[in-house]
């Protein structure tokens, strides 16, 4: 007999098949002695799209809302339906006895393997194999820990719930502002409050109106200090005030008040969870959220080098400490040298800020697996995000960073300047940042002052008034949206609730990046060079929008319910917890449904024409409000794959692919391109210059742009208006998150 092994990526299931000793080829699986090993490529089973429950679905209609069947049914999706049937198969045969669940260890994992588990019919019984790094040790350790999948009906009831969840906001609302707009609108339970954030801090912006404020600075001999009122406020709301009190203190002699100094520790920074690492990638390399979690999970699967990076926890637990310091004896050049101070200690230091096993989730810290890794063979998004988790790493262990702090208020004529300062004593961690870019001195900071006691006089050697004006809040960018989708509802006034929500936001760790980057997908936002921001488009979602879908209170208390069935124990109070949390959600997607279809019709989108393609499909078509260079008749038209004439039919073949650079290492071209394209204008990208000419775009790459490798001939184009294979609005073109 033998046992079935099902991994969730054909990449992992190589890499067990290797371990676990299956090494014969089949079709869609790996066998030998006493294992077989084959993968599920993501999702092979989803949940049925409306149309597949009942026919009369496929037309949109409002009467038909809000769409709440009495049993959730799901489905094989068609273009995955061949390895689906391999697995299927493979579960059937009578040679396996056993089933071990090797997909990834959290809770979209258990959700690909009980749904195909199900769809299968399978009845056999199933252990869990549960990891947190692809190293061949940790995949042995891991066998030889396998727990029955039942340890995990939990998890997979909070994985079922959020799916049909979002099922039944997302399908449901979407349906019901797209007929009520005649423009299709996406709608989600994370997705929506997450725009909201967009469009708030876009709006803050731009009602921000500045204000001058005057500072007054006077130089002390061997110091200088800002002046403060009574409160401590140094700005003040005019200039003739600040000149007023100027003239008071000029060439006075200033008596110090107030002299303190206290030596003062700041700890190492904590372990990486997901959401961290994303901020701190984005500080420091301006990666995207979803360029972070590819790069990191390529650093999991592929290379071995971390541990699991969809995590939560930025802790480790203490049966880890050992395997920490041979981590740490296992660096690279030039990091072994960094890790050296430590390594050289009798034993490795035992921090609560590192290990704790109260805060560990399902996994703990994103840290180095302590193979051993040769930096130059990594593609460069890879190196240097692991470059950031090493020093990270090794900065845990490092000893805090110690300064003395200085405080100085001199009185002159009644008028008070207060001076601030610091000496570092000892850098300890920090020495680990002096080359990257966090040597910035801290504001307010007057660097290293004079031991002055209190009585003593200083002469005021001069002064100067400073006009400056207040800012506005700064757009948001990948690392400040992710801070606010994690912190969302914390800020709320209800003191229980905002307890109730310290643990949740907008999403998980492993699914923001996904959030941000449907968001630009369908139009709600957009790139501006380092900032994201909210379009027209999005913005009127929100306006139209009832506060229940756009306020994280809602989600945050949902995905604060979905933790607490995750975490249930027992199948009765689980189950109780979960049909609770369903019934909630059904009378929610009837409320939405019914504020779609009732919202403000005075609010107008921009138009969307609708056309079919040879499949049948309806395809979404935007007009660019510009006419056809090659005819001069036809309107230029956006769908999914390109840009042409609405005069296809009639014979204008003029077409632009957006990705008709991408062949030649340029980027994705955009609307916004195309209109400035077609206007004359050339367009600067980081990857290179793109101009129109000769009815052509012509594209002049920037130095060290090279092609990407090639991945087999693309067909040509035809003639015609390219057809759109996008697939008609329904679950996958419009889901909830």
């Amino acid at each position: 007999m033998k046992t079935l092994i099902l991994a969730e990526k054909p990449s992992v299931a190589r890499d067990i098949a290797r371990v676990m000793g299956a090494r014969q080829k089949g079709e869609g699986f790996l066998s030998g002695d006493q294992y077989i090993v084959t993968w599920a490529i993501g999702h092979l089973v989803a949940l049925c799209d409306p149309e597949e429950l009942d026919p009369k679905y496929k037309k949109w209609d409002a009467a038909d809302l809000p769409i709440l069947p009495e049993k959730m049914k799901t489905k094989v999706l068609p273009k995955t339906k061949a390895q689906f049937s391999v697995i299927k198969k493979l579960m059937a045969d009578p040679e396996v006895d056993r089933i071990i669940c090797a997909t990834d260890s959290g809770r979209e994992g258990e959700l690909i393997f009980r749904y195909i588990y199900e769809q299968a019919g399978c009845k056999k019984p199933v252990d869990r194999l549960w990891i947190s790094s692809m190293t061949d040790a940790a995949i042995k350790e891991g066998f030889q820990n396998l727990k029955s999948d039942t340890a995990y009906d939990a998890l997979y009831r909070s994985a079922r719930c959020r799916s049909e969840a979002d099922w039944l906001v997302g399908m449901n609302a979407s349906r019901a502002f797209t007929l009520r707009y005649n423009v299709l609108l996406s709608v989600g339970r994370v997705q929506t409050p997450t725009l909201n954030l967009l469009v708030q801090r876009d709006r803050e912006i731009e009602r921000f109106v500045p204000s001058d404020y005057w500072e007054l600075r006077a130089d002390f001999s061997g110091y200088s200090g800002l002046y403060v009122d009574e409160k401590g406020a140094s700005r003040l709301e005019s200039e003739e005030k600040a000149r007023a009190i100027e003239a008071a203190v000029k060439g006075g002699t200033g008596r110090v008040v107030e002299s303190a100094r206290e030596k003062k520790r700041v700890p190492p920074p904590q372990l990486f969870d997901l959401t961290t690492l994303q901020r701190e990638a984005n500080r420091v390399m301006n990666a995207s959220a979803a360029k972070t979690l590819q790069a990191a999970q390529s650093l999991y699967e592929k290379y071995k080098l971390i541990t699991y990076p969809r995590t939560d926890s930025r802790y480790l637990p203490h049966d880890m400490i050992s395997k920490a310091a041979q981590a740490l004896k296992k660096l690279p050049a030039p990091y072994d040298g960094l890790a050296r101070p430590v390594n050289e200690l009798e034993r490795l230091p035992v921090r609560s800020r590192v290990f704790d096993d109260k805060k560990i989730s399902d996994h703990h810290a994103i840290v180095p697996t302590g193979k051993q890794a040769a930096l130059d063979a990594l593609p460069p998004a890879e190196r240097r995000l692991y470059e950031i988790i090493l020093r990270r790493f090794v900065a845990a262990f490092y000893p805090d960073y110690q300064y003395e702090a200085a405080k100085i208020m001199t009185q002159v004529n009644g008028h008070r300047f207060k001076s601030t300062g610091s000496i570092p004593i000892d850098l300890g961690w920090k020495a680990l940042y002096q080359d990257s870019g966090r040597k910035k001195k801290a504001e307010g900071d007057d660097g290293p002052l004079p031991d002055v006691k209190v009585g003593d006089e200083r002469k005021v050697k001069s002064t100067r008034v400073e006009q400056k004006q207040t800012k506005p809040p700064a757009p948001h960018n990948d690392a400040s949206l992710l801070l606010s989708m994690e912190n969302a509802g914390k800020e709320l006034e209800d003191e229980a609730l905002r307890e109730s929500m310290k643990d949740s936001g907008l999403g998980t760790p492993a699914t923001r990046a996904a959030i941000i980057e449907r968001l630009i997908q369908v139009g709600y936002a957009k790139r501006s060079g380092k900032t994201i921001l909210s379009t027209e488009k999005g913005r009127r979602l929100i306006a139209v929008a009832p506060p229940e879908i756009t306020s994280p209170e809602t989600t945050g208390k949902w995905e604060k319910a979905l933790s607490d069935i995750a975490k249930s124990g027992d199948d009765a109070r689980g189950m109780a917890l979960s049909g609770r949390f369903m019934e909630g959600i059904r009378r929610y997607a009837a409320f939405l449904t019914q504020a779609a279809l009732k919202a403000d019709g005075s609010v107008a989108f921009e138009p969307e024409q609708r056309r079919k393609t040879k499949s049948g499909k309806s395809a979404v078509v935007k007009p660019l409000g510009l006419k056809c260079p090659a005819c001069g008749q036809g309107e230029l038209q956006e769908n999914s794959k390109a840009f042409g004439c609405a005069r296809w039919k009639e014979g204008c073949a003029f077409t632009i692919w957006k990705d008709c650079l991408e062949r030649m290492g340029g980027p994705r071209l955009t609307a916004a391109m195309v209109k400035k394209l077609l206007s004359g204008a050339r367009v600067q990208h980081p990857k290179g210059e793109i101009f129109f000419e000769e009815g052509r775009v012509r594209f002049l790459p920037a130095p060290g742009v090279k092609p990407p490798p090639a991945k087999g001939k693309k067909s040509a184009p035809g003639p015609s208006y390219p057809p759109d294979d996008a697939p008609p609005p329904s679950d996958e073109d419009i889901p909830g998150v």
